[in-house]
């Protein structure tokens, strides 16, 4: 059988291809001047293979130099996997309680908490500076931990999924004698797993990116994530672009495995949101 190649797909793959490696080109150079002797990496024409192979040495001055970033990693890992792992039981129990709960003033009350969403964060930043400093959570990860692990966006994003589990499962759960907690965990949660995948890998890529928080709760240099240890590396060793190159790959680095291993569940999140109902 001869297939007929359709000259529309065919410019609609070029035209998207085409796309994908502009976008793909300052990655590539941030990663190729990564490994380059500082003198190279402004070169032009652009080399885009070093011409002198000096291995990791840059990636051993960032990571165990004067200030190594091996530390700042593990804060960072340490505050985005808590910061994820307490939003999504939170943000998941609370989005089945919304959805299959029946309580008095339910709908009232999660039209209330759908409203905080329109608050922008810079309106509360001020109450929440005083009130860690007065219960002592300012300056830890404690704290910077308890600011993003409770989210409207999520409760809203989830409810919507727990919506779509048919309430046949819950009545025959309860008939078995299964309180809800039970019914949550054995019934409920892991038929919106790939629901609350997508929103973990949302909520650790927010996370890691967080810049704001970082800098404003946090004093103590032992304790910097990897945003605010870019911004400190940048301004100490400015001059050397290939430290900095480095740098910025390993920040970006662990953002890139997680969407690559997430990905299969991220379209079955979106797969789920377009059969629900």
């Amino acid at each position: 059988m001869r297939t007929t190649i359709d000259p529309r797909k065919l410019a609609v793959t070029v035209a998207l291809l085409s796309l994908g490696i502009v976008f793909v080109l300052p990655f590539a150079w941030m990663l190729s001047a990564s490994f380059k002797l500082e003198g190279e990496v402004f070169a032009y024409p652009i080399r885009w293979i070093p011409t002198e192979w000096i291995g990791f040495s840059n990636y051993e001055k960032v990571w165990f130099g004067d200030h190594p970033f091996w530390r700042y990693y593990w804060n960072t890992i340490l505050v985005t996997a808590a910061t994820t792992a307490i939003s999504c039981t939170v943000s998941a129990m609370a989005a089945y309680g919304f959805s299959k709960i029946q309580f008095p003033a339910g709908r009232w009350l999660f039209f209330i908490v759908l409203a905080t969403f329109m608050v922008p964060q810079e309106g509360i930043l001020v109450p929440q500076f005083v009130l860690y400093r007065m219960i002592g959570l300012f300056d830890s990860h404690w704290g910077l931990i308890l600011l993003n692990s409770f989210s409207v966006l999520g409760t809203f994003m989830l409810r919507q999924f727990f919506m779509g589990v048919h309430n046949e499962f819950i009545e025959s759960a309860k008939i078995d004698g299964a309180g809800h907690l039970r019914i949550f965990w054995r019934i409920a949660f892991p038929l919106v797993k790939p629901a609350i995948a997508t929103y973990a890998i949302l909520r650790f890529i927010w996370t890691w990116n967080d810049y704001k928080n970082p800098l404003i709760f946090l004093r103590t240099d032992g304790l910097f994530t990897i945003q605010l240890a870019m911004q400190k590396f940048t301004s100490i060793n400015g001059e050397f672009y290939s430290l900095i190159m480095a740098a910025a790959v390993s920040a970006i680095l662990p953002l890139l495995l997680i969407f690559v291993v997430g990905q299969k569940r991220v379209i079955e999140g979106i797969a789920l949101g377009g059969v629900k109902g």
